[in-house]
């Protein structure tokens, strides 16, 4: 099928860019990849009067270390994440997620920034970002910061105003002791549940852990219950399923889905992949 008509443009200058999105409001759509936007216009669900591809901005692209902390730029492409040496040696959590996105052409064309501005509920760099506290970083009129917990709001939905623009993403510095571990419906990928866990740990004893959850509810979230659970508490089996065990108590309204899984198939499903995923995390 076919999109809609649209404007195409291809700003030079990210002020320009913003210009552009506050000149045509909820009729313009960036574009970097277009991965998640385009298929939903060949299938008229989307249909942006006007399109502002991001591609010759230089400067959205890329990952670099500033201030202690992982700088990536939004046009920054999945498979430019899964082979980061950077991103592996200081903050492994993001290869290990971006490896399992899609395939590989997906990988090759869809962009991070393109990823969370589209909030899909099944995404999985989501769960990665709330696990590992990042922070976003928007343009519009005026530049501003917003944590990964505050960014997804709904499906579908992120807090991202329709004039503004993800430009980076930024991530602390991490242990090797991450992972990222899902169940994914089997013809598209995506996430029924995805778990990202990062542990910080002193020999088999956790000092602190984070974990975010994908694929279970409309938006991704931070399981506290769990994260509660595995602090202050040396690894073991028994201990490991007890912590996976209290997702339930974070999981709020699952996705009901008859096609690709239920609400209740889904948090019990949720207990095993957040116990494979603490246990991958620890090694």
């Amino acid at each position: 099928m076919f999109s809609a008509p649209f404007e195409y443009h291809t700003p030079a200058t990210l002020q320009e860019a913003v210009q552009l999105l506050g000149k045509y409001g909820d009729e313009g759509k960036v574009v970097t990849g277009g991965m998640s936007l385009i298929p939903l216009m060949k299938l008229r669900l989307a249909r942006p009067a006007h399109l502002v591809d991001l591609r010759r901005l230089a400067d959205l692209k890329g990952v670099k270390e500033a201030g202690g902390k992982i700088v990536i730029g939004a046009r920054t492409t999945h498979a430019e994440l899964e082979s980061n040496a950077l991103l592996k040696s200081k903050c492994p959590l993001i290869p290990q997620t971006a490896a399992q996105i899609g395939d590989q052409q997906v990988r090759n064309r869809g962009t991070i920034g393109g990823s969370l501005i589209h909030a899909d509920p099944g995404a999985d760099l989501p769960a990665a970002m709330i696990a590992l506290d990042a922070e976003l970083t928007l343009q519009g009129k005026a530049s501003r910061t917003i944590k990964a917990k505050d960014f997804f709001v709904d499906a579908l939905t992120s807090a991202a105003k329709s004039d503004e623009i993800l430009v980076s993403i930024s991530v602390p510095v991490t242990s090797a002791n991450t992972a990222y571990v899902k169940l994914g419906q089997q013809a598209s990928g995506f996430a029924l549940v995805g778990a990202a866990v990062a542990l910080d740990m002193k020999g088999k004893t956790v000092n602190s852990a984070r974990v975010g959850l994908t694929g279970i509810c409309a938006k991704a979230f931070r399981a506290g219950s769990v994260e509660a659970a595995l602090a202050g508490k040396t690894l073991d089996a028994k201990t490991i399923q007890a912590a996976a065990d209290a997702v339930v108590m974070d999981v709020k309204h699952a996705l009901e889905d008859p096609l690709n899984g239920s609400g209740e198939y889904r948090t019990a499903a949720a207990k095993a992949i957040v116990a494979r995923a603490i246990q991958a995390a620890a090694g």
